[in-house]
C-alpha cells in the first residue's frame, strides 16, 4: 500500500551527509529530498538485540536523523550469534549503551536517544511519545501487545517483526493512517496473546542468527518507506519468511471487517446435519477470529500459530457432552471469552473440523481451517 510521506524535509544536506548518502541518494525513490526527510526523522527502536541489531545498523547507515533505543538488558555470550551489533568484548555491558555507541562511531551525525528501561503499561507512553515511528523487535508477548497498544493509542505506526527457529514474519500497524486508509493494529492480526507458557521462547526453541538479519533488514526498509514515502508498504499484510526454504509470501489481513485475500475457508460440518458439509462460513476476517488450536499439548508446544489458544478437542467434546456451561467455562479458563468467534485448526484438519463441529452444536460463530490455510498463516513468534 502506498503512503504519502510521514515526515516533512528537514534542512539541506551537509556536505559530509551528502557525501556518506550518495549511493542511496541515486536512486529516484528516495532522491535528495528523501534524504533529508530520513535526517529529519525520529524513530525509536524498541529492543537492541537479535531483530534491533540489523534494524539499528540499517537506520544509523541510512541517515535517520535521531534514533532512540529501548532495552533494559545486557549484553549475554549467548546473544552473540545473532545480536551482531555487540561483541564479546561488550559481554556485562548494557545493551542500549554499547549499541548507542556503535551507532555514534558508524554514523556521528545521528542522535542517539537512550531508553534503558523496561516497557510496560506505565512507561510505554512516555517513551513512545514523539517518535515518527516505532520498531518493535522485542521477544515477550507482554510487551509487544503493551508497544502495540501503545501506539494505536497515539496513532503511532508500527513496524514489528518476529522470528522462531527458521521463520519470520513481518509487517506494519497504524490505527491513523492518512486519508481513507483502513487502520490496521496487531489485535486485528491477533487479537490477544496466547496462555503464559504456551508458546516456546527463543531460548527454548532456538533461532538462527541471519534470520535475524534478514528479518530486521526487512523492517528497516518497512520504516524508510514509510519515512519517506514510496513503494507499498505492509500495511494490512503479514510477509512470511521461510528460511528453510528461502520463500517469502505475504498473507493479507484486515481490521475493518473485509476479507483477506488469500486465505480460503473451510468447510464446517453443521450440527444439525454433521454427515453434510455445510457451505463455506461468510468472507469475515479470518484473522479477527480467536485461533484456537485444538491439539494436543505437546503438538501445541512445538509449532503453534502465533497468538492461538489451546484446547485439545478431545478435552472440548468432553466438556461438550457434560452441558454448554462447562464447555464454555474450558474455553474461558484457556482465555477465550464467551461470544468471540473463532477459528480451529489443527495439522491435517480432521480435529479442527471435529471441533468447529462440537463448537457449532454449542451456538458458537466458528470455521475450521484446512491444512493449506494454516501454512499461509505460518510463522508465529
Amino acid at each position: 500500500m502506498h503512503l504519502p510521506p510521514l515526515v516533512d524535509p528537514g534542512p539541506p544536506l551537509t556536505a559530509a551527509e551528502r557525501e556518506r548518502t550518495a549511493r542511496q541518494t541515486l536512486l529516484p525513490e528516495l532522491g535528495e529530498s528523501g534524504q533529508r526527510r530520513l535526517a529529519a526523522a525520529r524513530v525509536l527502536v524498541i529492543g537492541a538485540g537479535g531483530l534491533g541489531s540489523p534494524v539499528l545498523a540499517y537506520l544509523a547507515a541510512a541517515g535517520v536523523g535521531t534514533i532512540g533505543i529501548v532495552d533494559d538488558d545486557v549484553v549475554d555470550r549467548s546473544n552473540l550469534h545473532r545480536q551482531v551489533l555487540h561483541a564479546e568484548a561488550s559481554i556485562g555491558e548494557r545493551k542500549v549503551q554499547h549499541a548507542a555507541r556503535r551507532l555514534r562511531e558508524h554514523n556521528p551525525a545521528v542522535v542517539i536517544e537512550e531508553h534503558e528501561v523496561w516497557i510496560d503499561e506505565r512507561s510505554a507512553t512516555e517513551v513512545l511519545r514523539g517518535y515518527d515511528v516505532v520498531l518493535d523487535g522485542t521477544d515477550t508477548f507482554a510487551t509487544r501487545y503493551v508497544v502495540a497498544d501503545a501506539c494505536a493509542d497515539l496513532g503511532v505506526p508500527l513496524v514489528w517483526g518476529s522470528i522462531l527457529r527458521l521463520d519470520g514474519q513481518v509487517s506494519v500497524f497504524w490505527s491513523h493512517p492518512p486519508g481513507d486508509v483502513a487502520p490496521v493494529t496487531l489485535r486485528d492480526l491477533f487479537p490477544a496473546p496466547p496462555p503464559p507458557g504456551s508458546v516456546p521462547s527463543c531460548a527454548e526453541a532456538g533461532v538462527l542468527g541471519p534470520l535475524c538479519g534478514i528479518v530486521g533488514s526487512m523492517m528497516a526498509m518497512e520504516a524508510i518507506k514509510l519515512l519517506v514515502g514510496f513503494g507499498d508498504v505492509l500495511l494490512g499484510r503479514v510477509a512470511v519468511v521461510d528460511a528453510a526454504t528461502m520463500r517469502v509470501h505475504d498473507v493479507a489481513f484486515a481490521g475493518t471487517g473485509a476479507p483477506p485475500s488469500g486465505l480460503a475457508r473451510a468447510t464446517v460440518p453443521t450440527a444439525s446435519n454433521p454427515a453434510e458439509p455445510a457451505a463455506n462460513p461468510p468472507a469475515t476476517d479470518l484473522l479477527g477470529r480467536t485461533l484456537l488450536d485444538v491439539r494436543e499439548p505437546a503438538e501445541f508446544a512445538v509449532d503453534a500459530l502465533f497468538g492461538a489458544v489451546n484446547v485439545p478437542v478431545s478435552a472440548l467434546e468432553q466438556a461438550a457432552r457434560t452441558g454448554p456451561g462447562a464447555a464454555a467455562a474450558l474455553l474461558r479458563e484457556a482465555g477465550v471469552p464467551d461470544g468471540v468467534p473463532l477459528a480451529t485448526y489443527c495439522a491435517a484438519g480432521v480435529r479442527a473440523a471435529r471441533a468447529a463441529r462440537t463448537l457449532a452444536g454449542l451456538d458458537r460463530d466458528v470455521a475450521a481451517l484446512s491444512p493449506d490455510d494454516v501454512a499461509r498463516m505460518r510463522p508465529r513468534t
